[in-house]
């Protein structure tokens, strides 16, 4: 039934057919747009009570208002109700629904198991390869620091299998002793195989066996006199305890997610720590659009269903508010997941301070994003919308070079977060061995300098690695990457437009055939144009700085033994450097303070 907007809606013909059984409802405005989803235990008393005439929140009264009509399905239990009416949400995102921005699953640790020397990898997206995965992690940056950790106690490789199999030599990664160079043969696959033996039981929490294991083998090649091994396993035995103690939780058992809501002038915040096998994998903020007046339990309740059911919810989940409706809840989540799922508030202990440690970090994150500018929340979303993001980038690393005519080539890094430049993090790299003027040289060296030390721990691995230049530059950060199998990196080239004008700029995405374009008063193109402006500036600077030392710089200060004092009365007995290159052995040692010694060596410094 569809009723124009000139027409008062009546909805007493609709509510006398409605059904007392369990369904969904949706609420349609005059366009036939659904402005709101719901689902029921009984539909007919539900929906009656949004026409009665008892008193209404402003949300309810203002959605109401617009209602023109009001559809149903019937289902067989609230639970099945409570799938559909998520479904529905995600499909069409009604306007006064809870609705999150950033709907993406959680990403994996993924093992394979189908190759002679399996890999480790990052993995987000359905779980149907042959092997296992690890998880869920609550951001891509807790995977890319566990991988990281893994790698330096095990060096189970990470590269895909298209460049394993095409190695005739090892890559940087057996160099820096991230890898054992299985590609080409420099391991035995048994020694592999207790490699990717032990990965799999740290990532199932038995790290202490683990480290048991590790200790009698060091025991035994010490007894053996085998020093060497024995040192190599005590180091790993201490990476392995670090990260035990950056990781544990006290009292966790089990998998568990602590989720926290806060509420600020409409905006709210939502909270998820999660605890793997009494490991903590870190925490992940989301902000959900939520009508004005939604409270903290509703909005809980609609981001755990948004969230959760798809996408398999751990064991239990402790929130920080009541749940209207837990039961029902709990019966989609633990149908979804095919294991028992409990959903608890009232805590006490240990728990009830992990509830208050994630309210805590609710409230900052909240904090933070109530001082941030709107604009760069509106430029990260603007991006990750034009470029086809999976999530918006949290770190965003721009590289740039400069020189003169190829003298004194100068590399920049500069960094940007969710808040705007990192200056902390900023990078330069003074470029030497190259060819004059070879841009692509100093680029691939920049970069391999750059993410080996990433690879090594330094620093953290960027969502977005923005280039200044096109395709030969872009390559060029393609092929460091994959040696350093960086893998889920998205890489984008920008360069300046035929007239090069700003706003014209052309992108070239790694992976995607031809050229992007964004509109020249995109948010996300000003974004971009920011963090590249940024990088050349920081790249002139040190080319600027560079190039002026080199000019200014005597021959005479390369001279071992021959100080400022000493460099100052050559000049000034001679009249300048010419007279001291014009000048022998012994009238150098007409100087005072200067050697037969010193003055041989200056001669020849300066002679050939």
């Amino acid at each position: 039934m569809t009723h124009t907007p000139e027409t008062a809606f009546d909805a007493k013909p609709i509510l006398r057919t409605l059904p007392q059984g369990p369904g969904v409802y949706r609420m349609l405005d005059a366009r036939g747009a659904i402005i709101y989803v719901g689902k029921a235990r009984n539909l007919k008393r539900r929906v009656s009570s949004y026409f009665n005439r008892g008193a209404h929140n402003a949300k309810t009264q203002s959605m109401v208002g617009q209602v023109r009509d009001v559809q149903i399905t019937v289902t067989h239990t609230e639970a099945e109700a409570l799938i559909l009416e998520n479904n529905l949400i995600k499909e069409h995102r009604p306007r006064y629904n809870v609705l999150l921005r950033d709907d993406k699953s959680y990403p994996y640790i993924y093992l394979s198991s189908q190759q002679r020397f399996p890999r480790l990898a990052f993995h987000r997206g359905s779980r149907r390869g042959a092997g296992r995965y690890f998880g869920p992690f609550p951001s891509a940056g807790a995977v890319r620091e566990t991988l990281n950790h893994l790698q330096k106690v095990f060096p189970v490789r990470q590269c895909r299998d298209t460049f394993f199999e095409n190695r005739t030599r090892p890559c940087l990664q057996y160099q820096i002793e991230r890898c054992t160079a299985p590609c080409v043969g420099y391991v035995s696959e048994e020694q592999y195989a207790r490699d990717v033996r032990h990965v799999e039981m740290f990532l199932d929490g038995d790290s202490d066996a683990v480290i048991d294991e590790l200790v009698r083998r060091m025991e035994a090649a010490s007894q053996a006199l085998e020093f060497e091994e024995a040192a190599r396993l005590r180091d790993r035995i201490s990476a392995l305890r670090r990260i035990q103690e950056s990781q544990y939780v006290a009292g966790a058992k089990g998998d568990v997610d602590v989720i926290a809501c806060e509420l600020r002038e409409g905006v709210a915040c939502v909270q998820v720590f999660v605890v793997r096998n009494g490991n903590n994998l870190g925490n992940r903020t989301f902000f959900p659009k939520a009508p004005e007046g939604t409270e903290a339990g509703e909005i809980l309740y609609a981001f755990i269903a948004r969230h959760y059911l798809g996408d398999s919810a751990p064991t239990e989940l402790l929130v920080s508010h009541e749940i209207e409706d837990r039961e029902v809840l709990e019966e989609a989540l633990s149908g979804d997941a095919g294991h028992r799922v409990r959903i608890a508030s009232r805590v006490r202990g240990e728990r009830r301070r992990w509830v208050q440690l994630a309210r805590s970090n609710a409230e900052h994150a909240l904090a933070a994003r109530m001082s941030t500018q709107a604009s760069m929340d509106r430029r990260y979303e603007d991006l990750q919308e034009g470029l086809g993001l999976d999530a918006i980038p949290e770190r965003i690393e721009c590289f740039d070079i400069s020189h003169t005519q190829g003298e004194a080539t100068v590399a920049s890094c500069v960094v940007f977060n969710r808040e705007g430049p990192l200056k902390s993090d900023y990078r330069r790299f003074n470029i030497s061995g190259i060819e004059p003027g070879d841009d692509y040289a100093a680029m691939r060296q920049a970069l391999e300098r750059r993410y080996t030390r990433v690879k090594q721990g330094e620093a953290p691995v960027p969502d977005l690695l923005l280039i200044d230049g096109g395709k030969g530059q872009l390559a060029q950060a393609e092929a460091v990457l994959q040696e350093l199998q960086l893998v889920d990196v998205t890489i984008v080239g920008i360069s300046k437009g035929p007239r090069r004008r700003p706003g014209e700029e052309v992108l070239h995405i790694a992976g995607r055939a031809g050229e992007f374009r964004l509109a020249p008063d995109a948010p996300g193109l000003h974004l971009l144009q920011h963090v590249r402006d940024e990088a050349h500036r920081f790249a002139i600077t040190g080319h600027r700085g560079r190039r002026g030392k080199q000019r200014t710089h005597s021959v005479l200060e390369d001279i071992g033994g021959l100080g400022p004092k000493r460099r100052q009365a050559l000049l000034k007995h001679f009249g300048g450097l010419r007279g001291v290159q014009r000048a022998g052995v012994e009238d150098l040692m007409r100087v005072p303070g200067i050697s037969q010694a010193l003055a041989e060596r200056i001669h020849d410094s300066l002679n050939g």
